[in-house]
This record gives C-alpha cells, sequence and structure tokens, in this order.
C-alpha cells in the first residue's frame, strides 16, 4: 500500500475517499484511533492508504479535484 494523503483535517478525508469510491479505487485509512491518543484536538494526521497499482489512477483523481497528494 501506498500513502496518497496525509491530514489532519477530517472532511478532506471525508471528501478523498468519497471521490475514489466513485472511481471504484479502495482506499484504507489509517491512524484513525490514534485521535484517542491526542485527546481529539486533531494533533495527529491520518493517512489515507490504497494499494500500489491504484496509486497513479488514484492521484489522478485527488489531483483533478484539488487536493494534494502525498509523494
Amino acid at each position: 500500500m501506498k500513502e496518497l494523503l496525509r491530514s489532519t483535517d477530517p472532511t478532506q478525508m471525508a471528501f478523498a475517499q468519497a471521490l475514489l469510491q466513485g472511481e471504484d479505487i479502495d482506499c484504507f485509512e489509517m491512524d484513525v484511533n490514534m485521535s484517542v491518543l491526542d485527546g481529539s484536538l486533531g494533533i495527529l494526521p491520518r493517512r489515507l492508504m490504497v494499494r500500489d497499482g491504484d496509486f497513479d489512477a488514484a492521484a489522478e483523481v485527488m489531483r483533478d479535484n484539488g487536493l494534494p497528494v502525498t509523494s
């Protein structure tokens, strides 16, 4: 799996996931439970992961919609 996005903004993560699901690209959000450790302050970023083979297509979808892509 490759990291597609790293963000502390839950709305950005939800938007990215919706875009990818609309394109039938599976994604997985990591570090969701880490927010429990930081007291839900949003200090620790979450990561959105995709399969290695889906990375290029997912990155294109993200860029087309104005979202950043982690290299």
